[in-house]
C-alpha cells in the first residue's frame, strides 16, 4: 500500500483569473474546512495530494494560462506527486466536453455553479448554514465581497454571460451579514464586486438597490473602507454618488469600465451608451463627489477599429484625465456576437495600439501623482517586503492600482492605517513618510 494513501487528504486550490473567482475559491475552502478536510490556497510546500484548479475563460491569454496550469498539475499526478486533479471555473464551464477529451488525466470537471458536486468528490456535504463563510485567500485586513452573480448585458465582446449565466443578486441582508462576519475576522476594507455592480437589485427588488446596500454596509461598525468595482455606465444609478459623498467609509473611488470612446466602436461593442453620454456622466460623478478617483478599462483592436478610432480614444483620455486606466487587447471569443465579425486587427497591431494608448495614460498618471507631493493621505499598510512597507490610499485598489512605498524604522503593523506625507512621485507609484 502506498504511504500517501495512509495520509489524510490535503487539498490545494489554485485560482486563476479575477477576484470573483477568488471568492469562489474561498467559499469552496470554507466548505471543505467545515467538513474537516485540510485545505490551502496556492500551496508552496507541495505537501498536498489533491489539487483543484479554478480556471478563467475570459480571454485567450487567460485560457492559455488555465490550460497550462491544468497540464502542469496532471503531469505531477502522472509522476505520482498527486492523487487527484479536479478542475472548475469559467474555462471548465465553457469547454468541458472538449477539455475532457483533450486532457483525460483530470479526474473531474465542474462548471461555475457546481460547488455541491465538487464537495461530493470529497464525500462532503454542502452546508447551507455556512453561506457567506469563507477561508480568505487575501491578507486578513481586506476582502472581496461579491454582491451578485452573472450578467444580463449583451456586450458584443464578452463571454461572461455564457459562463456565469444571468444576473442574480444576493439579498441585502445576506451581504450585510457576510460583511459583519468579515469585520469580526479583522477585515477593514471590502471591495464590492460583481459582473455588473450597478444592476444590483433589479432582479429581486425590481429596482436598482445599490444605494440602499451602500447605506447598510456603511453602517457596519469596524468597516473602514468600502470600494466599488465594475460599475456599468449605461443607466448608471446616480443616487449612489450622493451616498459616496455622504458616508465617510465609502472610498471616493469608482471603477467604471468604458471600453472605448469612439461612438462607432461603442455601438459595435453593444455598450448601450454614446461618448457624449459617458462624458455627461463623468461630469456628474466629479461634480457630485469632488476629488473622486475614476478608474476605467479599455479594449484595443476590436474588429473594425481604425487609427482614427485610436486617436479619438487617446484624445478622450487626454480630455477626461482618468486617475487609473487598464487596457486589454481584443480577444475573438466564440459564442459572442462579435465572433461573427472579422477579427481584422493583427495581434501585434492590437498590442501596439494598447501600448500607444497606455503611453498617453502614463503621462497623465505621473502628473496626477506629482500633484500629491507634500500632501498627507490616510494609507492602509498591505505588506512589508525588501525592508520597506507597501500601502494604498483610498484612491487605490489592490493589485491593479498605485502603491505607496514607505520607509520607516518604526514598526507598522500590517492592516493598520497611518497618515503618510508624499515625498516622491513616479508614473504609477508614490513614496512617503509617516507623519
Amino acid at each position: 500500500m502506498k504511504t500517501r494513501s495512509l495520509r489524510k487528504d490535503k487539498v490545494n486550490i489554485i485560482t486563476l483569473g479575477c477576484s470573483k473567482n477568488m471568492v469562489d475559491s474561498e467559499v469552496l475552502s470554507g466548505q471543505l474546512l467545515a467538513n474537516e478536510i485540510d485545505v490551502v490556497h496556492e500551496n508552496r510546500k507541495t505537501d498536498h495530494n489533491i489539487v483543484v484548479v479554478n480556471t478563467c475563460g475570459f480571454i485567450e491569454k487567460a485560457k492559455e494560462e488555465s490550460i497550462n496550469t491544468i497540464l502542469e498539475q496532471v503531469d505531477l499526478k502522472n509522476r505520482g506527486r498527486l492523487d487527484k486533479v479536479y478542475v472548475t471555473g469559467c474555462l471548465s464551464h465553457r469547454y468541458r466536453d472538449d477539455l475532457e477529451k483533450e486532457i483525460p488525466g483530470v479526474d473531474a470537471w465542474f462548471g461555475t455553479m457546481e460547488l455541491p458536486l465538487i464537495l461530493k468528490q470529497f464525500e462532503a456535504d454542502y452546508k447551507t448554514e455556512l453561506i457567506g463563510e469563507r477561508l480568505l485567500a487575501t491578507p486578513q485586513h481586506y476582502a472581496y465581497l461579491k454582491i451578485s452573480e452573472g450578467c444580463n448585458r449583451t456586450c458584443a465582446f464578452c463571454a461572461i454571460p455564457l459562463m456565469r449565466g444571468r444576473h442574480l443578486s444576493k439579498s441585502i441582508e445576506e451581504i450585510v451579514k457576510e460583511a459583519e462576519g468579515l469585520v469580526r475576522r479583522g477585515v477593514k476594507e471590502v471591495m464590492l464586486i460583481a459582473q455588473e455592480l450597478t444592476y444590483y437589485g433589479l432582479d429581486i427588488y425590481k429596482k436598482r438597490m445599490l444605494a440602499d446596500l451602500l447605506h447598510r454596509l456603511a453602517d457596519v461598525k469596524g468597516l473602514e473602507w468600502i470600494r466599488l468595482h465594475y460599475a456599468y455606465p449605461s443607466k448608471f444609478p446616480v443616487e449612489i454618488l450622493d451616498v459616496m459623498r455622504e458616508r465617510e467609509n465609502i472610498c471616493n473611488y469608482l471603477d467604471m469600465p468604458l471600453q472605448h470612446a469612439a461612438n462607432n466602436m461603442l455601438k459595435a461593442m453593444k455598450r448601450q451608451i454614446t461618448r457624449e453620454e459617458m462624458e455627461e456622466l463623468i461630469v456628474a460623478v466629479r461634480e457630485t463627489v469632488p476629488g473622486i478617483c475614476l478608474r476605467t478599462t479599455l479594449i484595443a483592436g476590436f474588429p473594425g477599429e481604425t487609427e482614427d478610432d485610436v486617436e479619438e480614444l487617446k484624445m478622450f483620455l487626454q480630455k477626461q484625465r482618468f486617475d487609473r486606466v487598464g487596457i486589454f487587447t481584443y480577444s475573438h471569443e466564440e459564442g459572442t456576437s462579435a465572433y461573427d465579425l472579422i477579427d481584422n486587427v493583427p495581434a501585434d497591431e492590437k498590442e501596439r495600439r494598447a501600448q500607444e494608448i497606455m503611453e498617453v495614460q502614463q503621462e497623465i498618471s505621473y502628473e496626477k501623482n506629482a500633484e500629491k507631493l507634500d500632501k498627507v493621505f490616510k494609507v492602509i499598510i498591505d505588506k512589508k517586503e525588501a525592508g520597506r512597507y507597501l500601502g494604498r490610499t483610498e484612491f487605490d485598489s489592490v493589485e491593479v492600482d498605485n502603491e505607496v512605498v514607505i520607509r520607516s524604522s518604526k514598526k507598522l503593523p500590517i492592516g493598520d492605517f497611518v497618515n503618510v506625507k508624499i515625498t516622491k512621485a513616479y508614473d504609477y507609484d508614490l513614496e512617503g513618510e509617516v507623519v
